[in-house]
Parts: C-alpha cells; sequence; structure tokens
C-alpha cells in the first residue's frame, strides 16, 4: 500500500505550503468588502530559469513534425502508375491515405504535448474552511477485494485530520459481516443497497454491480447530511494530510470537484513499474493543463467532491468509467447560485497511494475498460459539448479525448500500410530516402526531447530521480492493439460490462492467452515480411516499421517469459536454502487420538524441539516456524504437538499465509498453502500467545 523509503513528505506538498486565501477585492486593493474566493494558479513555466529554451523546444517539435507531413502528401510525391491495374492504384491511394492519417495523428499528438507544457500550471493551496462536512467514502465487494486491503483504507480514513465534522463510510456491496464487524472495530459507518430492488437495476444511475450505483444509492440515503464527499479507491490508503490539502480550493464557490494524481505503492513488479509510468504524462502535464480552462478531468482514484453540484446532474453519470462521464457532465453545467461555469481542480500531491495492476492480463483490463469508457464519451456525450463547454474547455477536453483513438487508429494504419506494401507493393508516395531521414530523425528527436523536457515534473515518488521514462514509453505502444480492440468493440457496440480491477492476492495469473491480440498481430507481421522475401518487395522504411510492430507485438510475451523465468529460478534457490539436514531415524508409535483439553490462563509457552516428539517417528527433515501466532477470537481448543490451537487455523508471518492443521505430514510447504501437524499430546498456551519451534514432519 504505502512502501518505505519513498519521500512522500515531499510529493505530498508539490503544488506548495499552504496559505493564507485573497478575496477578488483584496486582490484588487478594494477596501469596499470582500469579494469570493478565486483559485489562484502559478505556471509551470514561470518556474523555469530558462524559459525561452523551452518555448523553443516546443515550437521546433510540432513545426518540424508538420513540414514533414506535408512533405510526404505533397502532390508532386503521390505515385503514378500508367496502365496500372485498377486494383493496384486503389492500393495505392489506400496507401497516401494512411501515410497522411498517420502523419497528421502524431502532429496532433505533439502539438497535445507541446500546449500542454506551454500551458500547465499547479494551484495555489490555501488553509480549508472551518466547520464543512464531510464523508469520507470507499467501496467494498465481497470476493473481489481482500478485507485486509480495506481495513488498511479505512485505517488510513479515520486518521485523516480535518477541522470540522467527517464520517468515515464503507459502502459494501454485499452487506457482509465481516465487513461490518471491521466497521464497528474502527468506527466506521457501514452502508449497503444489497437487497433493495431501486438501487440495483439494469442500467442508469443506480445501475447494479457498479460503482457509481453504489455511490449514488449512498448519496439518495445520506446525501443531504454533508457539504462534500472525498472518496478513494478501496485500494487506496489516504495520507493524514488528504482533506488538510485538497479542501481549501473549495472556498470558490464555482469548484465542483478536486483530484489528486494515481500512484502505486506496490512498486515491486515490472507490470506495475512500467504502468505507473506510463501514466505520466497524463497526471504529470495534461492534467496541470486542464488548470488552465479551470477543467481538469474527474478521476475517481482520489478526489473531493462538492454534494451540490453531481445532485445538480443526477448523480454520477452511468459508464464504465463513471469519473471521466460524470466530470464531463459537470464541465457542461453552471452553477445556479452564480451562474458561472462549474469548475475543477487538479492538485499535483500525492495523498493517497494505490495499488496497479501486477500482472498482464489486469494491466490489459485495466486498458480495455479505460479506452472503452473514452470511446462511450465521444459518442455519447461529446456531441453536446461544442453547444454547452467554454471554446477553451471544449479545446483541452477534445486533446485529452482522442488519444485513446489516435493510437488505436495509428496502430491499424501503420500495420495495413505494411501489409499493402510487403504483400502488393503499393506505395502511397515517392520522396527521396535521405530527405525522409533527416526530416524524420529531427521530428522524432524533437519530439523525445519534449517528453524528456517534461520529465521534471513528475510527480511520482518512486521513479527513480533522473529517470527517462522509457517504461511508460513502451508500455503505451504495447496498449496500442488493447486500444485498437476496444474501439471495434465500441463501434460494434458490444456489451462491455464493468470489471473490478483484481488487488492484492487476487492478481490475475497470465497465460499464452492473455497475449491473443498481439500474437494475432505479430503473426500478421511476421508473414507480411516472409512474403516480402519471396515477392522481392523491399524497402528500407516499411521493412524497418514492419519489425518494429513485431517487436511490439511480441515484447510482452517476451517480458512475461523471462519474468517467469526469473520467478522460478528463484522459487527454486529459496527452497534450496530451506534445505536442512535430516534428523536422527526414530521408530513410528501411532499418534493418540486428538481430545479437547483446556487452555489454561497461565500455562507457560514450551519450547518445542525434535526431542519433545514421540519416541517413535519415521526420518524426515525438520521445519523451524517462528511467531506462530494463536488467534483468539475462536471459540474450541485442541491440543497439537505440545501446542495448544484455538480453532482450526494458525496464522504465521515467516509463511505470509494461513496454515490449516490437518491429520497427514507435508512434504513441501509454500507460502499460504496447507502445512499439515501431526496432533500428540503436549502443553496448552493461551490464545494471543507468540512461539518459535522445530518440529518434524516436512520441508
Amino acid at each position: 500500500m504505502r512502501p518505505e523509503g519513498y519521500d512522500y513528505d515531499t510529493y505530498s506538498q508539490l503544488a506548495g505550503p499552504l496559505t493564507e486565501p485573497l478575496t477578488e477585492s483584496s486582490r484588487a486593493t478594494d477596501p469596499s468588502g470582500a469579494g469570493p474566493y478565486r483559485v489562484q494558479y502559478v505556471k509551470l513555466l514561470a518556474r523555469e530559469p530558462h524559459p525561452l529554451r523551452a518555448v523553443l523546444l516546443m515550437t521546433l517539435a510540432p513545426v518540424l513534425t508538420g513540414v514533414l507531413l506535408v512533405y510526404l502528401v505533397w502532390p508532386t510525391h503521390w505515385v503514378e502508375r500508367e496502365g496500372a491495374d485498377a486494383w493496384l492504384i486503389g492500393l495505392d491511394i489506400t496507401m497516401l491515405v494512411c501515410v497522411g492519417l498517420i502523419e497528421f495523428f502524431m502532429l496532433v499528438n505533439v502539438i497535445s504535448i507541446a500546449h500542454a507544457t506551454m500551458v500547465a500550471r499547479d494551484p495555489v493551496p490555501v488553509v480549508p474552511e472551518q466547520g464543512t462536512r464531510v464523508a469520507f467514502l470507499t467501496t467494498y465487494v465481497p470476493g473481489k477485494e481482500p478485507l485486509a486491503m480495506v481495513r488498511a483504507t479505512l485505517e488510513g480514513a479515520v486518521g485523516i485530520h480535518h477541522t470540522g465534522p467527517v464520517d468515515v463510510w464503507l459502502l459494501d456491496e454485499g452487506d457482509d459481516e465481516q465487513a461490518k464487524a471491521l466497521c464497528a472495530e474502527l468506527g466506521v459507518r457501514h452502508f449497503t443497497r444489497h437487497g433493495v430492488p431501486e438501487w440495483n437495476r439494469p442500467k442508469g444511475v443506480h445501475k447494479a454491480r457498479t460503482k457509481h450505483g453504489n455511490y449514488n444509492a449512498w448519496i439518495t440515503v445520506h446525501g443531504d447530511d454533508y457539504d462534500f464527499f472525498a472518496s478513494v479507491d478501496t485500494d487506496h490508503v489516504p495520507l493524514p494530510i488528504f482533506l488538510e490539502r485538497m479542501m481549501g480550493y473549495f472556498r470558490d464557490p464555482d469548484v465542483a470537484f478536486v483530484v489528486g494524481p494515481q500512484v502505486y505503492g506496490n512498486y515491486d513488479s515490472p507490470v506495475t513499474k512500467a504502468a505507473e509510468s506510463q501514466q505520466f504524462l497524463f497526471h504529470a502535464l495534461i492534467q496541470r493543463a486542464g488548470n488552465r480552462y479551470r477543467a481538469p478531468m474527474f478521476v475517481g482514484t482520489n478526489n473531493v467532491v462538492r454534494i451540490s453540484a453531481v445532485r445538480q446532474i443526477g448523480g454520477l453519470y452511468d459508464s464504465i468509467t463513471e469519473d471521466m462521464a460524470t466530470g464531463f457532465e459537470l464541465h457542461r453545467r453552471r452553477n445556479p447560485g452564480t451562474r458561472r461555469c462549474w469548475r475543477s481542480v487538479y492538485t499535483p500531491d500525492v495523498l493517497a497511494v494505490g495499488e496497479g495492476p501486477a500482472s498482464w492480463t489486469d494491466f490489459f483490463t485495466q486498458q480495455m475498460r479505460w479506452s472503452r469508457g473514452t470511446y462511450e464519451t465521444l459518442l455519447k456525450q461529446y456531441w453536446k459539448a461544442p453547444f454547452t463547454m467554454p471554446p477553451g474547455r471544449f479545446f483541452s477536453y477534445t486533446l485529452m479525448l482522442v488519444y485513446y483513438p489516435m493510437s488505436a487508429v495509428n496502430w491499424f494504419l501503420g500495420i495495413l500500410s505494411c501489409a499493402l506494401f510487403l504483400w502488393f507493393g503499393a506505395s502511397g508516395t515517392q520522396v527521396a530516402a535521405s530527405v525522409w531521414l533527416m526530416l524524420y530523425s529531427d521530428a522524432a528527436a524533437l519530439q523525445i526531447g519534449l517528453y524528456l523536457w517534461n520529465r521534471r515534473h513528475n510527480v511520482s515518488p518512486h521513479e527513480p530521480e533522473g529517470s527517462g521514462g522509457l517504461a511508460g514509453m513502451a508500455m503505451s505502444a504495447l496498449s496500442a492493439p488493447i486500444y485498437l480492440r476496444s474501439l471495434a468493440a465500441a463501434v460494434l457496440r458490444r456489451p462491455c460490462r464493468f470489471v473490478v480491477t483484481p488487488k492484492g492476492d487476487g492478481t490475475s495469473p497470465d497465460r499464452l492467452l492473455t497475449f491473443r491480440v498481439h500474437l494475432f498481430w505479430a503473426a500478421v507481421l511476421a508473414s507480411s515480411l516472409v512474403a516480402s522475401a519471396f515477392l522481392d518487395h523491399s524497402h528500407v522504411a516499411l521493412h524497418t516499421w514492419a519489425v518494429l510492430a513485431l517487436v511490439v507485438s511480441l515484447a510482452p510475451i517476451a517480458v512475461w517469459t523471462v519474468e517467469g523465468s526469473l520467478a522460478r529460478r528463484a522459487d527454486a534457490a529459496r527452497q534450496k536454502q530451506r534445505t536442512v539436514a535430516p534428523v536422527a531415524p526414530v521408530p513410528e508409535v501411532p499418534a493418540p487420538a486428538r481430545t479437547p483439553a483446556p487452555t489454561p490462563a497461565s500455562a507457560p509457552t514450551p519450547s518445542l524441539t525434535p526431542a519433545a516428539a514421540p519416541a517413535s517417528r519415521t526420518t524426515i527433515p525438520s521445519i523451524t516456524i517462528s511467531s506462530i501466532r494463536v488467534p483468539s477470537t475462536t471459540v474450541s481448543s485442541t491440543t497439537f504437538h505440545g501446542i495448544t490451537v484455538v480453532g482450526t487455523t494458525v496464522h504465521s508471518p515467516t509463511l505470509q499465509g494461513t496454515v490449516s492443521l490437518q491429520d497427514a505430514v507435508s512434504s513441501t510447504v509454500v507460502p499460504g498453502t496447507a502445512l499439515p501437524v501431526v496432533p500428540v499430546p503436549g502443553a496448552a498456551v493461551p490464545p494471543g500467545a507468540t512461539i518459535s519451534s522445530t518440529r518434524t514432519g516436512g520441508t
């Protein structure tokens, strides 16, 4: 959740120290009275010692990319085939369109990054207004999310500082008894919509088995009791200053919500590390650019929301990505009290540490859902924006929303153009290789330079100092086939259900079938390259692109294979280290039957060794189990091998799993699997005692 060794203190205050709010009249030195407070901002470029160099880089990158586009599609460079078959001429025209669109989408992407770099800004933090009523919410889906994870989130929530009344709520989808007991233990309020038909509908704001349906049910019942609700995903642990750093912006009456960046605390998996790095541009730059238009995107992982604003639009929006869709609707509406457009604020402060996808299966599922939600917004909501959204805000949203479809279409067009040439020899444009190489290499260098220059605005405490973010760039490229599949499903109106990203020990395992989309495109590219060798269709640029696309298609499979091999080697090494010399043989004698025994409160903790075992046993290696914790919450008691264990399970921090007591002897013990124990007479230990012991009976 929140690993040690990272500078969360610094990264939780990236926006600067808390200040006293300035009203409009005080800024204008108007002595007549105090006007309403408005959020103030500081441009990122204003902090640069050499801003002109940055401006030059941001100008040259899109200009040179535009020059390359014009050069490639210039009419004198079009291919003309005199007397050629009509189908081949048609393929040439298709190739020309593909090249033009690919370069145009590249230009839009560069313009988007350059524009964001120019206008990005951070809000000036202010102290919160005292007395505001806040509900802190998180959800729980029994069977999908570990209760231990929920505990960590709730424990973080109850430790949050606030200058007014705050209640912590668990929104339980299953009315789970264990969840209720946890809430009672921590002083958290429990809510469930389980069994209420009007809150569990097939679609709409109260759609069953969805996050937005859960939240909207709570708002219906308890929304009147609070001014704001703060929320985090179940796998996010909030810092104590969560509200202290977010609530001050709500002094501005037109602020509908405040959001912060998403960082992953389970920073030990290669997939998780690359997934967090992939989000760099969005959280470090694009969201900050949204502050320019007072409209950064709503992100559901950690936020604070004005309840009256979300009620105005009928609750959280019914979408597979309810956060983005809800924010889009709010940014089209006006505050009825001030008649101004609703605003939002993005703070770069890291105020909650979450858990990211730890397997390729979970990462692809996450990217599939995020991209599908974007396509739904484009198809269902975007067309309304030109008539209801300010032009600058509409422009900002457009640049954000086109990322997924552009990545998807670019991937398809790139492979299509390669296949058309490698199979049929089609060529839409003919240019001098030296000129093309010069323009392309210069444009690519400036684009990469712009990306690397922006790395100084990184908001993640986990990435190493000076990191170039190459893993994130690679992850974006690897995701393009997933975005294309999602786009096809959206266009064909295929149903897409909300899927909770597996968390904790519930990480989905990877299989070869996980990479079926990438394997399909790898087969297309490989067959095209083989065909070109037989058909003598040779072109350096197109062969290079085909090979690079093939590498992208096979890269996740290669990483998964290598990662699995390294994991197996590490497991073998650990098993080897656990191997100890066998103990001297002793004859086997039958073990007496288990009988209940009382647990005296004053019984001493025994020290168990092989000598305490029965006088007759088979020769097998011994196992040392340290710090076995005897639970005190169960009701029955039985004596085993000198240990009285209450109930049927014990918990071992050493094995990091639940150890079940059985009658047989196990030959191998792996963390999280059953460890049988032979029942023999012995002294009892009180519930809750911690012991260290050595026994025979397994490896």
